[in-house]
């Protein structure tokens, strides 16, 4: 699968550890950044990763800063992805599910490295299920 992610400083950390864990797992992974821990502006990256999402690049993304929650905010001004902010598995295959995510917002100082790559798991192998959810994914279009 190709995987989109990018992170701001506060989540540089994580994000090197999930590059690693995909890459191994055989997904062609594009890491948009940055590609240092100095500071950044997350909204900068979140876009930089939509825009990838929008291009067709990736087929999922997956988005780190502090809490999760800027990065999501600056990812889901792309009306092309549906990025939930997560911190479990449950919800990162609801999100799926229920809303068709395309991209995962996760919170490095909030969600540990084993919880990190549990919600990833999750996220890459629970499919939509359409049907009632399709009605309403379609009208946040």
């Amino acid at each position: 699968m190709k995987i989109a992610i990018a992170s701001d400083h506060a989540g540089f950390n994580l994000k090197a550890i999930l590059v690693q864990t995909l890459t191994t797992a055989g997904h062609e992974v594009a890491d948009l950044g940055p590609d240092n821990p100095e500071s950044v502006d997350y909204p900068d990256y979140g876009k930089k990763l939509a825009d990838h999402i929008a291009a067709g690049e990736a087929e999922k993304g997956i988005v780190v800063c502090g809490s999760g929650i800027g990065i999501s905010i600056a990812v889901n001004r792309n009306p092309a992805c549906r990025c939930a902010r997560v911190s479990e598995p449950l919800s990162a295959a609801l999100a799926r599910q229920h809303n068709d995510a395309n991209v995962i917002a996760l919170g490095e100082r909030l969600v540990g490295v084993d919880m990190a790559k549990a919600i990833v798991e999750a996220f890459l192998t629970t499919e939509f299920e359409g049907g009632r959810h399709q009605r309403r994914v379609d009208k946040l279009s």
